[in-house]
């Protein structure tokens, strides 16, 4: 409701312009019982219902980060609704309002949790499926040196070059989809992954199919061979590193500023300049706190 405080609303501005696009984001929606509320990422998870699926055998659930909602169901969701409106108004000529909610968007993005419910993916309590930490041979170990792995051997083929890369041999264990052993198994390869280093592993493990990777920190992600080969990080002109744009167009790549972030509030005068304001009213505003100037300091 707050545009339409500012006399901004969609349809106030659809009849100006009845082309326009609007998206609307928010994380629970623009009508319901907590249309009004204020909350959060783990918040919007839990209403979603996807919250109750994430975290391990008798542990509490627990959100990853502020990835899911925020950016996934309602960043992401939000910006394919717009690419979606732009498509169709290609068509009508007409644009229209889009209501992207975090507790719909997340929803619909674990679709997939839903649609297998009855093929046995998720038939068993939370941390004791498939994907949810409950196999073995699809979890985190810790190496030797404090480092982990990751494993995701979950074909049977990945899941012998697996049990061979770790010195075992599959006529001697239990069958691999045999519930009740997984604890067990579990037990037994996170003693083996705790005698190499992670390094040890890689060198195993690497040009082999059996789905078994580092876990890299952020420190080391940008110098992994894989990574550099595939340049998928950048460092700006203050050696500060971050992801390069993703996905790769082959025509239009995204190409990206080798430049520092902005500070919060470093070029709000030169914009303010260049839409007319004066140099007192801009005195004013920044007196008046409607606004912040952080001019950044000249390292000498």
């Amino acid at each position: 409701g707050v545009m339409e405080k500012l006399g901004l609303g969609p349809e106030v501005l659809l009849q100006e312009n009845p082309r326009l696009i609007y998206a609307r984001l928010t994380g629970f929606g623009q009508t319901g019982k907590y249309a009004r509320s204020a909350g959060h990422d783990i918040n919007y998870l839990s209403l979603s219902g996807v919250l109750s699926k994430l975290g391990r055998k008798d542990e509490n659930p627990y959100a990853p980060l502020n990835l899911l909602a925020d950016f996934a169901g309602g960043g992401v969701m939000c910006a394919l609704g717009i690419v979606t409106a732009l498509y169709e108004r290609t068509k009508s000529g007409r644009g229209q309002i889009i209501d992207a909610s975090m507790v719909k968007g997340v929803a619909y993005l674990s679709s997939f949790l839903w649609k297998t419910r009855n093929l046995g993916f998720w038939d068993r309590p939370r941390g004791e499926n498939l994907l949810d930490s409950g196999a073995p041979y699809y979890e985190t170990y810790k190496t030797s040196d404090g480092k982990f792995m990751a494993v995701g051997a979950i074909e049977p083929q990945f899941y012998e070059q697996l049990i061979k890369g770790l010195g075992l041999h599959s006529d001697k264990l239990p069958s691999q989809m045999s519930y009740s052993d997984w604890p067990e198994m579990k037990k037994k390869f996170a003693s083996i992954f705790a005698q190499k280093t992670q390094a040890e592993w890689c060198s195993i493990f690497d040009g082999t199919d059996a789905c078994v990777t580092p876990v890299l920190s952020f420190d080391d992600v940008a110098s992994h061979q894989h990574n550099k080969q595939r340049s998928s990080f950048i460092k700006n002109d203050q050696e500060e590193i971050s992801p390069r744009p993703a996905p790769l167009l082959s025509r239009t790549p995204a190409v990206p500023s080798l430049k520092r972030d902005p500070l919060i509030g470093e070029h709000t005068e030169e914009i303010l300049l260049e839409y007319g304001f004066t140099k007192e009213e801009i005195a004013k505003l920044c007196s008046d706190k409607v606004i912040e100037i952080n001019k950044p300091k000249a390292n000498l």
